[in-house]
């Protein structure tokens, strides 16, 4: 049942997940690449398709609706105001590097849209950096099965257990960053 669920709907949820945040779910990806559900080059390029169209889409949000959503938003002012800061001095490196930057992956196109970086810059070094990140997460989740392999031995016998215990790590941090987000909003006067 795992197999069929993975097999048919992986490759779409590894797009999807990645969109919007996605390092378990290309952990996770990589290591049913190895588990032998999905193909990895598969797993990395849906992570990388799905994390490049957010990337653009939080851009375009920060290029057309930058200072409303600060206005709405006013938590993400000391962050925004942090990636302006580091694009005034090494915008190509901020760009590469960002997604790799947990807490940072939305709100850094969002800054770097309200800024003066043209499109065309943006888009090359997006391509270059998210390529960067989907390659190394979805082979370190590939190399954390293996690795797991080698401790454990046949994986397939507790790959309910892992499947389970990767998420659960993911769902856990995401909390984490979500309830300190939280507190930082309704400490600034967001609600």
């Amino acid at each position: 049942m795992l197999e069929t669920l993975v097999t048919n709907y992986g490759y779409p949820v590894i797009v999807i997940g990645t969109f919007f945040e996605g390092e378990t779910i290309l952990i996770l990806g990589g290591l049913s690449a190895h588990l032998g559900y999905l193909y990895l080059g598969w797993v990395i390029l849906g992570g990388f398709c799905g994390s490049l169209l957010g990337n653009q889409l939080w851009f375009f949000l920060g290029r057309r609706y930058g200072h409303p959503l600060l206005t709405r938003y006013p938590a993400l002012q000391g962050r925004v105001d942090l990636v302006l800061r580091k694009l005034e001095r090494r915008h190509s490196l901020v760009i590469l590097a960002f997604p790799f930057v947990y807490g940072f992956r939305v709100v850094t196109p969002i800054a770097i849209g309200m800024s003066d970086i043209p499109y065309w810059r943006f888009l090359l070094l997006n391509v270059a950096g998210v390529a960067a990140w989907a390659t190394c997460i979805g082979c370190a989740g590939y190399f954390f099965g293996q690795a797991l392999e080698t401790v454990l031995g046949d994986l397939k016998r507790y790959e309910y257990a892992l499947l389970g215990g990767v998420v659960a790590v993911g769902a856990v941090l995401w909390l984490f960053h979500f309830r300190r987000r939280r507190r930082r909003e309704c400490s600034a006067g967001g609600f």
